[in-house]
């Protein structure tokens, strides 16, 4: 009973004390009378209520938002809908997949009645009557689904879901609003497989990147040898370059044979180069002793 009713219903009842003992008692059967007829006939629907009226058996009307009455003993109030925005959580356990792989799925599914006369009418309760629907659609998905789509492509999922729960619904007066997928649960042994095949495609692929890099690095390389090749003396300045760099550190001790040290040493080079010229000996060949 709502307020208003409830108020009437006090005030007639509260006259009908007061005039039964102090003026009638007729007179207070009257406010009693009335007191029940206002009971039972004043209804008030909130703005998100529809009240389905049947009069004698048929459909006399659907009341919306605020008051209004109703002929008691003839009319009756068969179903009280309420079209708010409302929620169905539904899941499909062990339901194979397109490549038989079995798997646990939750979903949730947001609806309201948009026909308050159809999902009082034509079915007997539209609450199970969905989550029915919710669940047998999942599991048409499911299995018409490989895996692999099912775990990447849950958008599409999800659209493919609501149209088809709409469908379903549509002659009961509901009309889905969205369905979401919240969670695809696997077998722990496909997780440990799918995480291994995971794990060797990114060490294929790191692999790759670093077969690239040493391709790019061996081509600079064959560059470099080229333009040394044609200029010793700035492969010399690279050498000399190099050994600089590695004792900048503290305590660094570097170890050289001497042929690398006399490459290294240009007027050494000259000179050798200038003696074979003018025909002179190696002074190395003239400290030699001569056998006889």
């Amino acid at each position: 009973m709502n307020p208003i009713t409830s108020f009437l219903v006090f005030a007639c009842l509260a006259v009908g004390l007061a005039s039964g003992y102090l003026v009638s008692p007729i007179l207070g059967s009257v406010f009693f009378v009335a007191a029940a007829i206002i009971a039972t006939s004043l209804k008030m629907a909130n703005v998100w209520q529809k009240f389905v009226i049947l009069r004698m058996g048929k459909l006399q009307s659907v009341k919306g938002a605020g008051l209004f009455a109703i002929i008691p003993i003839l009319d009756s109030v068969v179903a009280v809908i309420d079209e708010r925005i409302q929620t169905t959580a539904f899941n499909a356990e062990q339901a194979l997949t397109k490549d038989t792989v079995p798997v646990n799925v939750d979903a949730i599914i947001f609806w309201h009645v948009q026909d308050a006369e159809k999902a009082a009418l034509a079915i007997t309760d539209y609450r199970e009557a969905i989550d029915r629907v919710a669940q047998t659609s999942l599991r048409e998905m499911i299995g018409a689904s490989m895996l692999a789509a099912l775990l990447s492509d849950r958008k599409e999922a999800d659209v493919q879901l609501k149209n088809e729960i709409g469908q379903k619904t549509a002659p009961w007066g509901i009309s889905v609003t969205s369905v979401e997928i919240r969670d695809v649960a696997i077998p722990e042994a496909l997780q440990d497989a799918m995480s291994r095949q995971a794990q060797a495609e990114r060490e294929k692929q790191a692999r790759v990147i670093l077969g690239s890099a040493e391709a790019a690095i061996a081509g600079k390389f064959v560059e470099a040898a080229d333009i040394y090749a044609g200029h010793p003396v700035a492969l010399q300045l690279r050498a000399m370059n190099i050994i600089y760099e590695t004792t900048k550190e503290r305590g660094a001790t570097i170890l050289m044979p001497t042929s690398m040290v006399d490459s290294l040493n240009p007027s050494a080079t000259t000179l050798a180069l200038a003696l074979a010229g003018k025909g002179m000996p190696d002074p190395d060949v003239a400290r030699r002793p001569v056998v006889a």
